[in-house]
């Protein structure tokens, strides 16, 4: 049998495992909310410290508490900050839809961490209280929003951005390794005019480049908090400074630049801002999709299909067929795509549910901004470094793709016109001949003439083979 502490609130007696830090209202709350397996990432407990943390300062230096409890609540707010007390934290995402479960939960905890490193049991309640203390001048309904942007503005800085960049660079890199290698193009998934490698990994890393570009757009309105709004967005029961004091000390605590919310019945009833990070990251999902299956399709074969490019064995292979080699980080880049894209989904409903003065689908709009900006994050770098650093150009099968392409005749249209190269074209592949073969029968163009103008290193930018021979 767990050894338990029983503790009273306004509701009663409770039992509460004897060495938890949390409290009755985390206890029922816990019991009464036995929804799913999903719980907030380390990154969302981490701004509920931070929100405590900054919380506890400004109350203190604006005299709204006194040192003596402001301080061991700010300790204790940045441990929890720290990930030390993750395990304190087991409520589900599924809770009301203002986070009041979570808030709760951080003041018990942080209060009893106070309490503790003062001499006083757990339980205690005294001298730290967690409502007329960590919660000081504070509402889960301007605290919880205020923590879904300060969370979602470090994943954004701290892990995404970074790990884009990783993807861009690499990306680039191999563009400018593959800008004279020429092969063929392919639109509508057959044979078109003559493109490079390069040229294709180069319009991937511009995908990625516009990527961390909109989600660095998204930023300014993450900084504004509504902190300070408490209950409705009045400010009631908080100092006249505190909404600016709290974000200052935010600003100074993260090294982003929050700023108090110039209007928090905005940043208390809506989540716009969150929607459009969502809607970034829904795009990036796009552009990664594409990304993946481009790299997957060129490589395909090795020996019955595009084989373009040459997929890195990674030691992982099917379980019935000895040594086959599959793109499994294309794979896996492209279901989180998938993921991405629905969670989108979700946070739109949520982004639809503010009511009046509280939109009450927080947990699960955060839930899912920071589950697609981890998956992102994570599977971006993935792919960078286990399958863009790894890949190789097949040479052989890009000449050969090359020069049976029945689409190099489209350098012929300026010359002799689109019937003539259509009649050109249709020959060489009714009688499978080369067009230069079908060109000389059909006495369009002569072999010197064909060798001046058919050349696809020739036809890779505007003006094409207008600038060679007469």
């Amino acid at each position: 049998m767990t050894q338990t502490r029983t503790e009273t609130d306004s509701l009663g007696t409770i039992e509460i495992p004897a060495d938890r830090l949390w409290g009755p209202q985390t206890e029922r709350a816990r019991q009464l909310f036995r929804i799913g397996a999903e719980r907030f990432p380390p990154g969302l407990i981490r701004a509920v410290g931070l929100q405590k943390q900054a919380a506890a300062q400004a109350n203190e230096r604006l005299g709204e508490l006194p040192t003596a409890i402001a301080q061991p609540i700010a300790a204790a707010a940045a441990e929890v900050a720290a990930g030390r007390h993750d395990a304190e934290f087991p409520l589900p995402v599924w809770q009301t839809g203002s986070g009041t479960q979570t808030n709760m939960n951080a003041n018990e905890v942080i209060a009893n961490l106070a309490n503790r490193a003062l001499g006083q049991p757990l339980g205690a309640r005294r001298p730290v209280h967690p409502n007329d203390h960590v919660n000081r001048g504070q509402s889960s309904n301007d605290s919880f929003p205020t923590v879904m942007h300060v969370a979602a503005a470090e994943a954004v800085v701290g892990r995404l951005v970074p790990a884009l960049e990783t993807l861009h660079a690499s990306l680039a890199r191999r563009a400018a390794e593959w800008a004279g290698l020429v092969k063929i193009g392919r639109t509508h998934m057959m044979d078109a005019v003559p493109v490079t490698l390069g040229q294709e990994a180069a319009a991937w890393a511009r995908q990625v480049e516009l990527g961390i570009a909109r989600l660095r757009d998204t930023l300014p309105r993450l900084m504004p908090l509504a902190q300070g709004g408490t209950a409705a967005g009045t400010g009631l029961n908080t100092h006249p400074r505190f909404a600016e004091t709290f974000a200052g000390i935010m600003a100074d605590l993260t090294g982003l630049p929050f700023t108090a919310h110039p209007n928090p019945f905005e940043g208390m009833g809506a989540h716009d801002a969150l929607v459009e990070l969502s809607g970034v990251l829904n795009t990036i999902a796009v552009s990664l999709n594409k990304i993946g299956n481009d790299v997957r399709l060129l490589g395909s074969g090795p020996r019955a299909g595009l084989s373009e490019l040459v997929i890195p064995a990674d030691g992982l292979s099917s379980s019935i067929m000895p040594g086959k080699t599959n793109p499994t980080q294309s794979e896996a880049l492209t279901m989180v795509a998938a993921q991405v894209m629905g969670n989108h989904v979700t946070v739109t409903i949520g982004g639809a549910q503010g009511h009046l003065e509280l939109n009450v689908f927080k947990p699960v709009i955060i839930h899912n901004v920071l589950q697609s900006a981890g998956l992102l994050a994570d599977a971006a770098a993935s792919f960078a470094a286990n399958m863009v650093d790894k890949l190789e150009p097949n040479r052989a099968k890009l000449a050969d793709n090359l020069g049976k392409s029945l689409m190099l005749v489209t350098a012929l249209n300026p010359r002799i016109g689109y019937d003539k190269a259509v009649a050109i074209a249709k020959l060489a592949l009714a009688e499978d001949i080369t067009l230069k073969a079908a060109a000389t029968r059909l006495g369009h163009v002569s072999e010197a003439d064909f060798d001046r103008w058919v050349r696809p290193e020739d036809m890779l930018a505007p003006g094409g083979t207008l600038e060679g021979g007469g």
